[in-house]
């Protein structure tokens, strides 16, 4: 079995964020961590590989410091890893990040595809949804568990207050919830194996089937019209009442806003 991991570096929120000019944010001067939901993923993959000896190839695109998060994966099992990077990527939204990942994969053999469910710089849950579309493979999203059946996975769907049991035959694409599992540690010995391991490097000419009108900022149909690193609250109201009144104001100033 061959499965195929999507990652991506986003930043580390604690630490700020910053943004360009054109309303993009500014990755190289951020703090950065791997992706929550595409580290599940990752461990789903790798547990997968225990079981059943599967390989495991993971990709990103970024800016060429997200070879880091490539070897951070490599360090917990993965076997191969593939940076996609080129500056006419650069600002590329949902639609053209899928167009470019799914690019990439057309050069590789897979059974299984898994990406998280959303990256937390941009909370749209698309892109793997959209790379399963580009490639013609069906996707069962939200998963909190996977089983492998022969030729099929057998996937538990979160679904509001229920889950689905659905059965689809491989190839297919997988988005993972964080709560799919609990990750593991990177070991010291695969942080030694993953810093000596190659990453390979694809660029523009590395996509296969692609239109450079589908790539990078260019490319993008969504348009920031604003960005802000933090939105300031005004001051806000004070009063002094009594217990009685203070109860009757909020309560009125509760049907004022139609919260109650």
């Amino acid at each position: 079995m061959k499965i195929v991991v999507c990652i991506k570096q986003v930043p580390d929120t604690k630490g700020g964020v910053k943004f360009n000019p054109d309303g993009t944010l500014d990755r190289a001067a951020m703090l950065t961590i791997m992706n929550p939901d595409d580290k599940a993923g990752l461990e789903a993959a790798l547990r997968l590989k225990e079981q059943y000896g599967a390989e495991v190839t993971v990709v990103t695109m970024g800016l060429p410091k997200a070879e880091e998060v490539l070897r951070e994966a490599m360090a917990m099992g993965a076997d191969k890893g593939i940076l996609v990077t080129d500056r006419v990527l650069g600002g590329a939204d949902t639609w053209a990040t899928s167009t470019t990942i799914a690019g990439a994969i057309r050069n590789l053999e897979y059974d299984l595809i898994i990406t998280g469910r959303q990256a937390i710089d941009g909370d749209t849950a698309q892109v793997g949804p959209q790379i399963s579309e580009h490639l013609g493979i069906p996707v069962i999203s939200y998963a909190q568990d996977i089983k492998i059946d022969g030729d099929y996975v057998i996937v538990n769907r979160q679904f509001e207050d229920r889950h689905h049991m659905l059965k689809v035959k491989m190839p297919c694409l997988i988005t993972a919830l964080s709560e799919l599992n609990v990750p593991r540690y990177m070991t010291p010995g695969g942080i030694f194996d993953a810093y000596d391991a190659e990453i390979t490097v694809w660029g523009r000419k590395d996509l296969k089937d692609v239109d450079d009108s589908d790539l990078g900022l260019a490319g993008s149909p969504t348009k920031i019209a604003k960005a802000s690193d933090k939105v300031r609250k005004g001051a806000g109201e004070k009063v002094a009442l009594e217990t009685d009144e203070a109860v009757d104001y909020i309560m009125n100033k509760l049907l004022e806003k139609h919260v109650i």
